[in-house]
């Protein structure tokens, strides 16, 4: 009898991913690079998507609001396939670290082992309304520093995945983070990305270890001017908004 996988290629590459190097890394810096997550035509296939009227509940045009320059459009319920096996799929091993740095930080919320059972609780908030995006920058554009809030819910981290090709697609562009720690300067770094790769962050907040004992610093993300070319991202974010 012949027998043929079923598995998807996104499950078997989360599935082949060194989970606790992962959060040993978050740990560290809170971020961290899952490389070659998407592969190149399913980047091409979620960039296009940004095209098309239905799909998405809203769009955001960043000047209006004074976030930067550049667009973003939250996808509808039900999300495209691809995202919600995202979504579904990495949230039971962030789980983990959300659960270990809200024990460090002193705070007693803890997150279920599945995403729909954290929906849930964020759906009986009255935050109801998906957060997974899609972001399309030109020449010129950029994304002020910033964290994704939206509700008294929030998952401490979420995910970034770079949908275009530096060098080939655009120029610019670099994915930015920056660590507020108490008492100091803030601390800013680059996270080189290429297409299909991923990089998990911190959304606010995150433990870190001092001489003194654990306290906590503020994480804050953006995007870089875009000098040529165009560049696409796709944001999967596990809270709900209101």
């Amino acid at each position: 009898m012949i027998t043929t996988s079923t598995t998807h290629p996104l499950d078997q590459r989360l599935h082949d991913c060194d989970w606790l190097a992962v959060a040993e890394q978050l740990n560290a810096s809170g971020n961290a690079v899952l490389p070659g997550l998407l592969e190149p035509d399913a980047c091409v296939a979620i960039s296009a998507l940004y095209a098309q009227e239905q799909g998405f509940r809203s769009r955001v045009v960043m000047t209006r609001h004074g976030f930067g320059r550049g667009e973003y459009k939250y996808f509808a319920y039900p999300l495209p396939a691809l995202v919600q096996r995202l979504r579904t799929r990495i949230y039971p091993h962030l789980a983990v670290v959300a659960n270990a740095w809200n024990a460090q930080l002193g705070i007693d919320a803890r997150f279920p082992d599945s995403l729909d059972i954290f929906l849930a609780r964020c759906h009986a908030a009255e935050q109801r309304r998906p957060t997974p995006l899609l972001l399309r920058y030109g020449p010129g554009d950029y994304n002020c520093l910033h964290q994704d809030l939206y509700g008294e819910h929030v998952f401490p981290l979420q995910v970034a995945i770079l949908l275009s090709e530096p060098g080939r697609d655009f120029s610019g562009g670099e994915f930015v983070l920056t660590e507020q720690r108490p008492r100091m300067q803030s601390r800013i770094e680059v996270v080189p990305l290429r297409q299909g790769d991923a990089v998990i962050f911190a959304v606010n907040q995150r433990p870190v270890h001092g001489t003194r004992g654990t306290y906590r610093v503020a994480m804050r993300h953006g995007v870089s001017r875009v000098r040529e070319g165009q560049r696409h991202t796709l944001g999967v974010i596990f809270h709900d908004a209101q």
